[in-house]
């Protein structure tokens, strides 16, 4: 059987994975998350889920349960928002920025290996400038680099 340490860590390492380790665990002041073992801190969901419970079951001041679960009076005003609309999955934070290579397309990217084949010697950065001015875009030199790589290791997406 695992140490609780053990479990712990491995708990963390599963909630910053899914993206819902809570940043702020230490500023969780609520007795529940203080004294009970059941809830945690350290999972965001939950913490914003009990923080929606207080106010709407138990009538508590939306300021002061704010403040006790370690969060401003804007981020209880998202979180119900986001529960509202999309319930325990609305309090799951979503990634941030584009979800792909919105920008390099099998195009542009036909247009570079092209380009490196005729000047093997071109710099990344003499790169973006030809793409930029080609194409009009802005990339940045380590996504070119990253695109670069990958189409290298699988050629059949060029």
């Amino acid at each position: 059987m695992k140490s609780p340490k053990t479990k712990s860590s491995a708990k963390v390492q599963t909630l910053r994975h899914s993206g819902t380790l809570n940043p702020n665990a230490e500023r969780v002041l609520d007795q529940l998350f203080l004294e009970e073992e059941f809830f945690d801190p350290q999972d965001v969901a939950q913490v914003k889920y009990e923080m929606l419970r207080r106010v709407q079951k138990e009538g508590m001041a939306i300021s002061a349960v704010a403040f006790s679960f370690g969060m401003s009076r804007p981020s209880f005003y998202k979180a119900q928002s986001d529960f509202a609309q999309g319930g325990m999955n609305g309090l799951i934070p979503k990634r941030r920025g584009p979800r792909r290579r919105h920008k390099l397309t099998p195009e542009i990217l036909r247009f570079v290996t092209q380009i490196q084949a005729q000047e093997p010697a071109l710099r990344t950065s003499e790169l973006i400038d030809r793409l930029h001015e080609r194409f009009g875009i802005h990339i940045h030199r380590r996504s070119l680099e990253r695109a670069l790589l990958d189409a290298k290791k699988k050629p059949h997406r060029l």
